[in-house]
């Protein structure tokens, strides 16, 4: 008897798990609940600026927006050589991976949009 309730219980824990995998799926949900995904998440959704200093930088080294949008999707913030709590706008340092780690960014955050201050080549 205990068996065949564990054998119907296991059966609809998995049919209820796929049926909710491909809910989330078509809803393209996301989970972003540590510090780095959240902070890059509520930057990448805010109208996105950039300074003077920025656009020379991005002309000079051939930057173009994907390769901001790539570094705002999978960087890494630190914490440290930000300003994260400065009022009223926070201020990020975000570096990219992969193929793209030697750029850095330099964000400052306000309630409206997001200015990439300065892009740091190395």
């Amino acid at each position: 008897m205990l068996i065949k309730r564990i054998f119907y219980y296991l059966v609809g824990l998995s049919l209820g798990s796929i049926a909710v995998y491909f809910f989330w799926q078509k809803k393209n949900a996301t989970f972003d609940y540590g510090m780095d995904s959240r902070t890059l998440k509520t930057i990448r959704i805010k109208k996105r600026l950039f300074s003077d200093n920025a656009k020379i930088t991005m002309q000079k080294f051939d930057i173009d927006t994907l390769k901001i949008s790539t570094i705002l999707h999978n960087g890494d913030v630190d914490f440290g050589k930000g300003k994260p709590r400065q009022t009223p706008c926070a201020e990020y340092y975000v570096t990219g991976n992969n193929e793209l780690e030697n750029i850095s960014l330099l964000i400052k955050r306000c309630d409206s949009s997001a200015t990439i201050e300065k892009i740091i080549v190395e």
